[in-house]
C-alpha cells in the first residue's frame, strides 16, 4: 500500500475518532504504517484545529481534563446520579464510629442522606457538610478549620493539615474530578489536593464518590494512585468493561440505583 499523505492520515484519524470516541497512537501507527512520532505530530495539528483532544497514548473526542467549577454550579449537574451514589455509599458505613467526608456536591449528597442509627463522628473540611450534619441525631461533627475557598465552600491550608496530624478515622468518602486507570484520582484545584492527600493518610479505607462522567478524565492535581482506592461508588452508566478493569486492580465498584 502506498504511503498516505498527511491529509489522508488526518482524514483517517478523524474518521476513527468519530466512530470510536477515542484513538490510540500505536493502533494508528500500525494501521497507516508510519511511526508513532508521525502520529503524535498529526494529533498535535488536529488538536490545534480544535478537532480532538490529545490524551496519554492517543486522543479523545471529549475533553479528558476536568475544570474547577464553583460548587453552586456543580450542584445542578447529574443531580439524580449523585443521590443514587449517596444512597449506595451509605451501605459502607455500617457500624463505623468515625468517617471523613470531603468537599463537593456528591459528598454533600452523602451528608444529606446520612441518618445513622448509632453514634458517628464526622470529620469534614466542607462547611456545607458540617452545617447539614450539625444538628443531626447521632452525629458529632469535627469541622476542620482554615482558609475558606469560595469555589468549594471548603477549607484548605496549614490549620486543617495540622488538625489532621492528630486524627485517624475508619472511612473516607471523597468526591473527585477525574479517575484515570494509569494516573489515579485527581481534582481540579491544587490548593485542596494537599488536604485531600492528608485526609487519605488519616483514613483506613478510601471510598471515591464519582458519577460516570469522571472516568478517563484528569484534573490538574493528583491525590492518590489507583492502588490506594478500596471502593468506587458510581452510577449505572459505567461500562461493564471499566468495572472489570477496576476490580482486576482490587477495587470494589458499587453502583447506585
Amino acid at each position: 500500500m502506498a504511503t498516505r499523505t498527511i491529509t489522508e492520515r488526518h482524514e483517517h484519524i478523524l474518521n476513527e475518532i468519530n466512530k470510536k470516541g477515542k484513538v490510540n497512537i500505536d493502533d494508528l501507527a500500525r494501521e497507516m504504517k508510519v511511526s508513532g512520532v508521525t502520529i503524535r505530530k498529526d494529533l498535535k495539528i488536529l488538536e490545534e484545529k480544535n478537532l480532538l483532544f490529545r490524551t496519554k497514548g492517543g486522543a479523545s473526542l471529549n475533553n479528558p481534563y476536568a475544570v474547577d467549577r464553583p460548587i453552586n454550579e456543580k450542584e445542578f449537574i447529574n443531580i439524580e446520579e449523585k443521590k443514587k451514589i449517596a444512597k449506595a455509599a451509605l451501605s459502607l458505613i455500617k457500624n463505623a464510629d468515625s468517617i471523613m467526608i470531603g468537599s463537593g456536591t456528591t459528598a454533600f449528597a452523602l451528608a444529606s442522606a446520612l441518618h445513622p442509627q448509632h453514634k458517628v463522628t464526622v470529620i469534614t473540611p466542607a462547611l456545607k457538610v458540617g452545617l447539614e450534619l450539625s444538628n443531626r441525631t447521632n452525629v458529632e461533627v469535627l469541622q476542620l478549620g482554615g482558609l475558606i475557598r469560595p469555589n468549594s465552600s471548603s477549607v484548605a491550608g496549614g490549620y486543617a493539615l495540622q488538625i489532621l496530624e492528630d486524627i485517624s478515622c475508619e472511612l473516607l468518602f471523597l468526591g473527585v474530578d477525574g479517575i484515570d486507570m494509569d494516573h489515579g484520582a485527581t481534582i481540579s484545584n491544587l490548593t485542596e489536593a494537599t488536604l485531600n492527600r492528608k485526609m487519605i493518610d488519616a483514613a483506613q479505607t478510601l471510598i471515591l464518590l464519582a458519577d460516570s462522567t469522571k472516568f478517563n478524565r484528569r484534573g490538574v492535581a493528583k491525590i492518590c494512585g489507583i492502588e490506594q482506592i478500596s471502593y468506587i461508588v458510581t452510577d449505572d452508566k459505567i461500562t461493564p468493561e471499566l468495572v472489570n478493569q477496576f476490580e482486576e486492580r482490587g477495587i470494589k465498584v458499587i453502583i447506585g440505583s
